[in-house]
């Protein structure tokens, strides 16, 4: 697939923020650092939609991004690393 157009949907946090739309959605889930962010970037062949860091955790929302008007990815945060509290961990898991 051909990338002519890719840009940010939203940054959600609770799931009545969730794009409604028919369109497929493709979500990247792993560990922190582990690079799904810079995954995103290299796919769609931008460098800095997707924001990337050095330090684990720093993805903390669910982060929508349209392809081609026809399908999202879904960068969610990580899980292992990330210096966060246990009840922010725990949200996420929800």
């Amino acid at each position: 697939m051909k990338v002519t157009s890719s840009d940010i949907v939203i940054s959600a946090v609770k799931p009545e923020q969730y794009p409604n739309t028919p369109i497929p959605e493709f979500a990247l889930a792993g560990r922190s650092n582990v690079g799904k962010s810079s995954f995103i970037n290299k796919m769609i062949n931008r460098k800095n939609l997707a924001r990337t860091s050095s330090k684990p955790g720093k993805t903390q929302t669910l982060n929508f991004y349209i392809i081609n008007e026809a399908l999202h990815f879904v960068d969610v945060p990580g899980y292992g690393y990330a210096k966060v509290s246990k009840t922010e961990r725990d949200a996420w898991g929800r």
